[in-house]
């Protein structure tokens, strides 16, 4: 058995994507062989992590507000909604910001983005989802679409024509798809899907960008 505080720890690692209890037991050991300097250097960094890095009120993309003569700039858009450049009638609707950043890896795509932030599991058949969705009492499914309030706010703006739901084409992507388009439909916006360049099972994090390209300009 470990010590409480290395347990602790141990249980605090494991909770991260992907990471079981034998990858955190490995960081923790890790960390137990790392010198007083390095220990705050990384202690130092998680914190400046949560007082310097915000998230876009439009999109919810991290960004790390610029700088100016050591003092913090105000601002509640990350760069690319603040760019006067993109397309403001195209939002593209991705799982996670990982995958944004693919996107624009490709340089293909110059409009804006939504970062859903979870998946659905599962989705009947004949579910036909309100516009307008409680705060409270949701199934416990859509619970992981926790910001579909606010992008159904964000897509009512008369500028947004075309709406991109870039999900990963395996089961969870399928299924919040199709709620996706059940819940927008009735907004009237037109909405695409990205091309089957993507195998099925695959995750856009992992696509190469040639790939990905061809999904974003065969969208339909």
């Amino acid at each position: 058995m470990h010590s409480p505080t290395i347990q602790k720890l141990i249980n605090l690692f494991s909770k991260f994507p992907t990471i079981g209890p034998r990858t955190a037991s490995r960081f923790v050991f890790y960390l137990l062989r790392l010198n007083e300097r390095e220990i705050k250097e990384l202690t130092s960094a998680i914190l400046k992590l949560k007082e310097n890095v915000k998230l876009c009120k439009l999109c919810y993309k991290s960004f790390e507000p610029s700088t100016s003569s050591g003092q913090k700039a105000e601002g509640e858009l990350c760069e690319i909604c603040q760019d006067p450049r993109r397309d403001k009638s195209l939002i593209c609707l991705v799982e996670k910001e990982t995958d944004l950043i693919s996107i624009e890896k490709t340089r293909k795509y110059q409009g804006l983005y939504f970062i859903l932030g979870g998946t659905v599991s599962v989705l009947k058949k004949d579910y036909n989802p309100p516009t307008t969705l409680p705060s409270k009492g949701r199934a416990p499914e859509l619970k992981k679409l926790r910001r579909i309030q606010e992008l159904l706010e964000r897509v009512k703006n008369p500028e947004i024509k075309e709406i991109i739901i870039a999900l990963n084409p395996i089961t969870e992507g399928e299924a919040t798809a199709l709620y996706l388009e059940r819940t927008l439909k009735p907004l009237g916006k037109k909405t695409t899907r990205l091309g089957r360049g993507l195998p099925f099972g695959g995750e856009l994090e992992y696509a190469d960008e040639e790939t990905l390209s061809s999904a974003l300009e065969g969208r339909k």
